[in-house]
């Protein structure tokens, strides 16, 4: 089964239901051994394209994964990217945010930390949570110091999406390209995924009474994960909802993703001036003495 970008992408100005988009699809592998041979042939063909991407320096990416607790972000990060260079890529964990980034805007704290030209930037998590958390948890507001914005006044989240919209097609003009995934898990499955964490001590540490508390708000977050794709889905930063229930089969559609993005970019090695090129004989010459 061929991976086709396309079918897991959210079109621009459209409305979205996540009941009819699915958390288990066929998977494009028939076995174990099936899976990772075609993970390290994506994992192989990134680590080629991230050293295009660093040495060309003309554009710069960024991955940005969202979705419920126990969706697969982490695995997803360390398999995909398991063959890049870490010198040409990072990862930031947004956390709550201290005390200090809640005295500027919601969008600041994520600005620090984009990519520049010729690195890979990977956002878990990231300032779309204050549309999503926030908007789920509205007393949380007021530590922003918007104690009068509610979570049903639809001008305050149209102007939130406004921002991001804004913001990302800003990067985008300046070479930045954003691919966004929201790793899209049923229910049931994070129940078993949680379970499995309990059951493990190795995985204990994962998991905390605050993850059961949320679960009580799955419909509240759907939601708010509705209105958030509909309104920030556009042709030059994309999301893309990938059924994540299937872990392997995830991440290889994650990985497929990637790949199509980098291999849409104009890049070339830079070229060697005749000058140095004639010089390589001589450098060549003094080497081997």
């Amino acid at each position: 089964m061929k991976i086709r970008s396309k079918e897991f992408r959210v079109p621009e100005d459209d409305t979205v239901d996540l009941g009819k988009w699915p958390t288990r699809v066929e998977p494009v592998y028939a076995s174990k051994d099936e899976y990772e041979e075609i993970l390290r042939a994506h994992v192989g063909k990134l680590s080629k394209l991230q050293r295009l991407l660093y040495a060309c320096e003309r554009h710069a990416l960024l991955l940005i994964f969202q979705g419920m607790d126990a969706s697969g972000k982490d695995g997803a990060i360390r398999h995909v990217m398991s063959g890049v260079n870490p010198q040409g890529c990072e990862v930031f964990s947004f956390k709550q945010p201290s005390s200090s980034e809640l005295k500027h805007d919601f969008l600041w704290r994520a600005v620090r930390d984009l990519p520049e030209r010729g690195r890979i930037g990977i956002f878990n998590r990231s300032y779309y949570e204050e549309t999503l958390i926030v908007r789920v948890h509205p007393e949380l507001l007021q530590n922003e110091g918007l104690p009068d914005a509610r979570s049903d006044d639809k001008a305050f989240w149209k102007g939130r999406f406004r921002s991001i919209v804004d913001l990302e097609h800003h990067l985008h003009v300046n070479r930045t390209r954003i691919v966004k995934f929201f790793l899209h898990v049923s229910e049931d499955e994070q129940k078993q995924r949680f379970l499995a964490r309990i059951d493990n001590p190795e995985k204990n540490w994962k998991f905390s009474l605050s993850d059961v508390e949320e679960r009580k708000f799955w419909k509240h977050y759907m939601k708010a994960y509705e209105h958030c794709l509909a309104a920030t889905s556009t042709k030059k930063a994309p999301w893309y909802v990938v059924p994540a229930d299937d872990k392997e089969n995830a991440r290889l559609i994650v990985s497929q993703i990637i790949l199509d993005t980098l291999e849409s970019l104009d890049m070339s090695y830079p070229e060697v001036s005749e000058a140095r090129q004639q010089e390589m004989p001589e450098i060549r010459r003094q080497l081997a003495e």
